[in-house]
């Protein structure tokens, strides 16, 4: 129960670090009240009616409705604090850094099997079979 918990809080912990650091928009599109699509990545596509709009005002320069579409955006800044350029890094700190990924992995490394000198030379021939003469077998 306890490495559950633990393992469930440094899982949630993982995720609080990772959208503080995270970014991103959300775009909507609204036709008068309605939610008619969102996007997180792109702009939300429109419902068409702004294309309508367009023709009209086109076809009667007079007239002029005010368009019941809406689009809004919702911003999510990041936390720049949390986040380490690498302009900022010395030379020394890389150096560091790559000698210890590079010894870290190189530490795990399994040993070099040597080469057995009897492994391509068969068994030598039987002058008598001994479980025969012994009387020993295995049912």
């Amino acid at each position: 129960m306890k490495i559950l918990v633990h393992k469930t809080l440094s899982v949630l912990m993982a995720f609080v670090v990772l959208f503080t650091t995270m970014s991103f928009t959300i775009d909507m599109h609204y036709c008068g009240e309605t939610l008619v699509d969102f996007s997180f990545n792109a702009s939300a596509k429109t419902c068409g009616m702004e294309k309508v709009q367009a023709e009209k005002t086109c076809n009667n320069l007079m007239m002029k409705e005010k368009s019941c579409c809406s689009n809004k955006q919702i911003v999510k800044e990041s936390n720049e604090d949390l986040k380490m350029s690498l302009d900022k890094v010395t030379f020394e700190q890389q150096i560091f850094v790559a000698v210890f990924t590079y010894s870290y992995l190189n530490l795990f490394e399994s040993a070099e099997s040597e080469d057995l000198a009897f492994e391509d030379y068969p068994p030598p021939f039987l002058e008598r079979d001994i479980q025969v003469l012994h009387q020993t077998f295995l049912i």
